[in-house]
């Protein structure tokens, strides 16, 4: 019976490898080096959600084995996110309001960039990004990331299920 408590199930198998390859993705040094994202945990924050969402709306296309590999994954970027704030030393009783902020904001960024990426809308999406990556109210400090976001939701729809799980096709991170 105890075994079953420590078993790997499958759908959390199949969401951490994706997360890793968002994760590796989001902490390519070309992000900071070359586009100017500021080294913050609330910047890093907000590329991992930018590759995660990139992943999990690809993976939505996919239809039901796709729907459900798309909630591993974003079941497993959940929990590394409870797991950071606990590694930061946040306490157990303030994880609770701490991970309630983190879904809120979460929540929004997806809601604020997934109509301009499904729309192939550059402006909005530099918009958001440059409101919550540079914090700038200039849309054009978001250009360059939303410009790799686009070619980079246009690369992944162009690969199968199984390349984009196994090795997704990020867009070219270009100043």
């Amino acid at each position: 019976m105890l075994q079953n408590l420590f078993r790997t199930r499958p759908r959390e198998r199949l969401g951490e490898p994706l997360y890793d390859l968002a994760v590796r993705q989001a902490r390519d040094p070309a992000f900071y080096t070359a586009l100017g994202v500021v080294d913050r945990i609330d910047a890093r924050f907000e590329l991992y959600t930018l590759h995660v969402l990139l992943l999990v709306m690809r993976l939505r296309d996919e239809g039901e084995r796709g729907t459900e590999a798309a909630q591993a994954l974003f079941d497993t970027y959940v929990s590394a996110l409870d797991h950071a704030l606990r590694e930061l030393g946040v306490g157990d009783i303030a994880v609770g309001k701490k991970m309630r902020k983190l879904g809120e904001a979460m929540y929004g960024r997806m809601m604020a960039y997934e109509p301009p990426l499904r729309d192939d809308d550059a402006a909005a999406l530099a918009a958001g990004l440059a409101r919550n990556v540079f914090e700038s109210d200039d849309p054009a400090a978001g250009g360059p990331l939303a410009a790799y976001a686009l070619a980079s939701r246009a690369r992944l729809a162009a690969q199968d299920f199984t390349a984009v799980t196994a090795d997704p096709a990020w867009g070219e991170i270009k100043p």
